[in-house]
């Protein structure tokens, strides 16, 4: 009996120093009531988040519905601090360890609180167009309202690692003013950083192109696909992508050609020389009578202007200069327009009995340097009927393109037949 009694107060000691100091039935309740919250937080994820995801699908504003799902992560998390704090409570931990627990707890919550803000940031960008129209009298653009989301996230992220350094004691005061007195020498270095990071503010600002618009800029043509705090990501129409800096774009010229208010057509339509004046006005007429009967041709003159014109005569053609504009800007629909329209133009020039003109010379010859060409002559061979042994008789005589030859007579030019 003895010897059991001391393996039961064996028992007895390893079960009251348990874990870190803590008895183990308090770590085993500790580690119950930490559990308690895991499931509440899946039985307030299941009923209440649930159920106010219920109500925000009923409201007309979809800004209800992207709090709620910014918020679902840290009311989640909420329930794991408590748990941890809580679980602390319930299990005394010795004052070091306890010193500890205490720093974890209170950086988680740090932690909860900014990352509430930093996910809050998007839905509640909104608010920007309520300030911008108090301010300036108009919305303030998607993009810049994306671009100051992204600036205050990194604000809101390097406050809150600075929070919670400080609750590990770290001296953020002091490490910022070691910052302050290497800012010259950093400032040099990260010039190029800094202005391309202002270049990306006037980009916004000015609204010169947003996500998704086609641009030129340079020898790079493509569809805008990031604007960065320094670069602006191009992705051409062969699918490679370019990197270009902000400074370039907001210092450069820029063509948009999302922005376009109508696409134009300009031809040059160069008729034969033949095409008589009845013929060439008729051509004219009945293009100009194509565009302006077209519901696919912007022909209002506020806003467009439309040409359809005789123009010139070009060395191997009269030209018509045909200057129009779509009504649509997309580049797939006013190709089939621009197809359309040459199917048009291909039948009034046929219809009026003329042709296009290609590049073509003429040569006129006043006189030649060697006199006069020889005419074609053609030698025909008679022989006498009366069976003689004689000489053939070859007689010169006209015969249209022809001449026959005859004995001792000369040729056109003088030399003889023979």
């Amino acid at each position: 009996m003895s010897e059991l009694q001391a393996f039961w107060e064996e028992i007895e000691l390893v079960w009251q120093r348990g874990v870190f100091g803590v008895e183990t039935d308090r770590a085993l309740l500790a580690i119950a009531v930490f559990l308690l919250f895991v499931i509440l937080r899946g039985l307030f994820t299941a009923v209440v988040v649930a159920g106010l995801g219920r109500l925000t699908q009923r409201t007309e504003t979809t800004i209800d519905d992207q709090m709620l799902e910014a918020a679902r992560g840290p009311l989640r998390f909420v329930f794991l601090v408590a748990g941890l704090f809580f679980a602390a409570r319930v299990a005394p931990l010795p004052p070091e360890v306890d010193e500890y627990v205490t720093r974890i707890v209170r950086s988680l919550i740090a932690f909860t609180i900014f990352w509430t803000i930093y996910r809050m940031a998007e839905p509640l960008s909104f608010l920007l167009d309520h300030v911008s129209n108090a301010m300036r009298g108009q919305e303030i653009g998607a993009a810049l309202k994306k671009f100051a989301v992204r600036i205050f996230r990194v604000i809101v992220a390097v406050i809150g690692a600075a929070a919670i350094l400080e609750e590990w004691d770290f001296d953020v005061a002091a490490v910022l003013g070691g910052l302050g007195l290497i800012g010259m020498a950093v400032a040099f270095g990260a010039q190029n950083l800094i202005a391309n990071l202002f270049g990306g503010v006037v980009i916004f600002l000015d609204k010169i192109f947003v996500e998704g618009h086609w641009i030129r800029a340079g020898d790079v043509e493509g569809v805008v696909e990031k604007i960065g705090f320094r670069t602006t990501k191009i992705r051409r129409f062969d699918k490679s992508l370019v990197t270009l800096p902000n400074t370039k774009l907001s210092d450069d010229a820029v063509v948009n050609f999302s922005m376009m208010t109508n696409r134009r057509i300009y031809w040059v339509i160069g008729l034969e020389y033949r095409t008589t004046h009845e013929q060439l006005r008729q051509v004219v007429e009945g293009i100009s009578a194509y565009v302006h009967n077209n519901d696919d041709f912007e022909t209002d003159p506020n806003r467009v202007s439309t040409l359809i014109h005789a123009d010139s005569f070009n060395n191997s053609s009269i030209d018509i200069m045909f200057y129009a504009f779509t009504k649509t800007t997309i580049w797939a629909e006013w190709m089939r327009v621009k197809e359309e329209l040459l199917y048009e133009v291909k039948r009034i020039v046929e219809e009026a009995g003329t042709s296009f003109a290609f590049p073509s010379s003429s040569i006129y010859v006043e006189a030649l340097p060697f006199g006069e060409p020889e005419v074609p002559i053609r030698i025909k061979d008679t022989r006498s009927s009366g069976g003689g042994g004689g000489e053939p008789d070859r007689s010169i005589e006209p015969s249209g393109d022809t001449q026959t030859v005859r004995p001792g007579a000369r040729g056109p030019s003088g030399e003889d037949g023979e």
